[in-house]
């Protein structure tokens, strides 16, 4: 027999992930507890719930491990929702888990307000930003909801899962072998392998028609793990490539078919080769308006277009913004290897060497750090200050990076390479992230150069786990882009507001 509380913490341990990142509250007191039970995993004690989802965020974007974190009932669980909507946005496999208070004082019917101290239906205000949202109440069935959870979290298109588990139950003790567990064989996503080949040789043939190819990939590659698989392909293709924000980890700086960066905000390279193409292949990417811009429908205006997406929905014409000609319903990894597969079989030559020379002179062309930047003897200038910050950091070093102005600087200015870790939030894009993100990090990977990137205001938004570093004396280098203000808010203000406010 076992505690409720000591099953949960073991089983979440049996995954691998060795650090849990929490906020002590009387209602997740026994799930707390039983950390003292166990030597395969223990806790963080942050400073704030939300820097606790967000350092487990950035611990499973690191580690490639589910992230986990605990809060207790009513404010502590609502502080879950920013991090809970950076995990669901951006995809990433996340366990939050909310203490809730004794059964005995919840409200029996949705028309009462409250009935006990700090009692909040948690499941129903996060439902819309989860895979799946339970509150626990029937001691037989946790064994299933925790293995569903852990399920859920890491399968298909990787998110969020929230198990909300009342204190009296966190007591109470079960035999695990009594219990039922969850089936996952008939929750796993099968792709109709034969349909996807015949699509791969189809895009082959396309390809050899194409003049002007590009391939657009997006965070998915990453979660698929395939990164090595799409380099590699990159390279057997030699066709201009192009990372969204959340791939600058994937495609790389120092790809030799790397062309620069695309979207609104742009950056080397400057769309041309995106907008100029005759065919898009996007692997892995949602193409948000953030890569569009606002007049979706001029979007490679005048390319053939294929999406690859594990996600269903994205996949649906009368749901794409842009309309895609071809789409895949495909994992990116089985999608690459496919490929890689068949482009060894049919004896596949690149043949658009004109091309890709053409998209990199555009990259070097337009590049945003300009060779005049930073000859000030008194002022540092943002893009040569990022760019040298790059040539600094090795190889296997984890760039953790903000919102706002300075993500703008650090995605358009910061050249990455194969084996870093460049992580950001870019779906849902929340100020003070990156500092609690870095602490995350470093405890997916201490013995890593961990650097942190934000701006003065989001400095300040998380500013309290100063004390978490003390604490544990976690090994982080901050660079603070101090322009004194809210840099994008002034500049929306004085183009639509004339300044006002």
């Amino acid at each position: 027999m076992i505690k409720i509380a000591d099953y949960i913490i073991n089983k979440l341990a049996d995954e691998g992930i060795d650090k849990m990142f929490v906020v002590y509250g009387a209602a997740n007191g026994d799930l707390i507890d039983a950390f003292t039970r166990t030597e395969e995993t223990s806790y963080v004690a942050v400073m704030h719930e939300q820097a606790g989802g967000f350092a487990a965020e950035a611990y499973a974007k690191t580690s490639g491990k589910i992230g986990v974190s605990i809060a207790t009932s009513g404010p502590g669980g609502m502080n879950f929702v920013t991090p809970i909507g950076n995990c669901f946005y951006d995809s990433v496999p996340a366990i939050f888990i909310t203490g809730q208070i004794n059964s005995k004082f919840l409200r029996p019917d949705e028309s009462l307000r409250q009935i006990g101290f700090q009692e909040t239906d948690i499941v129903s205000i996060v439902k819309p930003i989860t895979k799946y949202a339970k509150m626990l109440v029937d001691p037989n069935t946790v064994k299933y909801e925790i293995e569903k959870a852990i399920h859920l979290a890491k399968s298909g298109r990787p998110g969020p899962v929230l198990l909300d588990v009342p204190l009296d139950l966190q007591k109470k003790l079960i035999d695990p072998e009594k219990q039922i567990g969850f089936d996952v064989g008939i929750h796993t996503t099968e792709y109709d392998e034969k349909r996807i080949k015949s699509l791969v040789l189809e895009l082959l043939a396309d390809l050899k028609k194409s003049t002007r190819p590009v391939i657009l990939v997006g965070g998915g590659v990453k979660n698929a793990q395939a990164i090595p698989l799409l380099q590699e392909v990159s390279k057997l293709l030699q066709v201009p490539t192009f990372p969204t924000w959340n791939a600058l980890d994937i495609v790389t700086s120092d790809l030799e078919t790397y062309c620069g960066r695309v979207g609104t905000y742009g950056g080397a390279g400057r769309n041309f080769a995106i907008q100029n193409s005759d065919l898009l292949i996007s692997v892995a990417s949602r193409i948000s308006g953030r890569i569009t811009g606002g007049n979706v429908s001029s979007f490679a205006r005048n390319a053939k277009k294929i999406m690859v997406d594990i996600d269903e929905a994205q996949l649906q014409p009368q749901l794409q913004q842009v309309s895609f000609d071809v789409n895949i319903k495909s994992d990116a990894k089985l999608f690459l290897s496919i490929l890689k597969e068949l482009i060894i079989e049919t004896g596949y030559k690149p043949q658009h060497n004109d091309w890709l020379k053409e998209a990199q002179e555009w990259k070097i062309k337009y590049d945003p750090v300009k060779p005049n930047f930073g000859s000030s003897t008194t002022v540092i200038h943002p893009y040569r200050f990022m760019r040298q910050l790059a040539e600094q950091i090795k190889n296997d070093g984890v760039i953790v990076a903000d919102c706002g102005g300075n993500i703008v600087i650090a995605s358009q200015a910061f050249e990455t390479k194969l084996g870093q870790h460049f992580i950001t939030n870019n779906g849902n894009s929340p100020m003070g992230f990156s500092f609690a993100a870095a602490i995350g990090a470093w405890f997916a990977a201490p013995e890593k150069t961990i650097v942190c990137i934000i701006g003065d205001g989001g400095f300040n938004m998380n500013i309290q786990e100063l004390q978490t570093i003390k604490n544990y004396g976690c090994k982080i280098k901050t660079f603070i882009m101090n322009n004194h203000i809210y840099g994008i808010t002034k500049a929306y203000q004085e183009t639509n507001f004339q300044g006002r406010a």
